[in-house]
């Protein structure tokens, strides 16, 4: 029997000089990865904006949130013309580039494990793409997005599989690499700071809510394992009939 999960999680703590490692690895890993590791980002991104299938909803267009938006990669991914799009990032300074670059895009700065100034089910789709690994309180942001969405809304999200075999290893020979080439020092403190869930810990999270699992796709392997992959795609839609959690 497994021990069971306690949130919030303690993130470990990091020295002046990690924190400042960790800032700049964050934002050389987000400008990397499209240019290094296309095939992982075509997934990343691909899986989501195509499962959207936009319809007006009470006479206006469908409402999106992007959870994490990061430098704003995914927008690239999304037909922003058919849809009200809403960027959430937590980085305020990553914001300014985000609103400079998507000014048909509302960007906020803000914490999903914190209450987002909308009202219960202002939201048709909401999008997290490697996001949820990065949770202290993965069940307060869950309940947060369960909140936001529409009765009939949909939940995409792609995590990768950390904790797994295969995603260790790949990490071995990618980041934790490009990261000691760059900084020249320990890569463990720093990913154990970002990545505090493994794959087991969100799946396990996801099923405490009513989500209705609509679709799912592992990469690269076909094999529906997510410790022989290194990302996971899934889709959930809340029930018309959802309670508020």
């Amino acid at each position: 029997m497994t021990e069971k999960t306690k949130w919030p999680k303690i993130t470990p703590l990091l020295s002046s000089e990690q924190l400042i490692a960790r800032e700049k690895w964050m934002r050389l890993w987000h400008e990397t990865l499209p240019k290094r590791f296309s095939m992982i980002e075509k997934f990343n991104h691909s899986f989501p904006s195509l499962l959207f299938n936009p319809s007006v909803t009470n006479r206006r267009l469908p409402r999106t949130l992007e959870v994490g938006a990061g430098l704003g990669e995914h927008a690239h991914w999304e037909n922003l013309k058919n849809q009200e799009y809403t960027m959430l990032e937590y980085r305020e300074e990553w914001c300014h580039q985000l609103r400079a670059q998507n000014p048909g895009c509302k960007v906020i700065h803000g914490d999903i494990q914190g209450r987002l100034e909308y009202p219960d089910g202002y939201f048709d789709r909401i999008i997290a793409i490697h996001v949820l690994e990065h949770l202290p309180d993965l069940p307060k942001a869950l309940s947060e997005i369960h909140r936001l969405l529409v009765p009939g809304g949909q939940f995409d999200i792609v995590i990768p599989c950390e904790g797994g075999l295969a995603y260790g290893f790949a990490r071995k020979i990618s980041s934790e690499r490009m990261f000691k080439k760059n900084f020249g020092m320990d890569y463990g403190p720093i990913i154990r700071a970002e990545h505090v869930n493994t794959c087991a810990e969100i799946l396990e999270e996801l099923s405490r809510l009513s989500w209705i699992r609509t679709r799912s796709k592992h990469f690269p392997l076909l094999i529906p394992l997510w410790t022989a992959n290194l990302c996971l795609g899934l889709q959930f839609k809340k029930p018309e009939s959802a309670h508020q959690v």
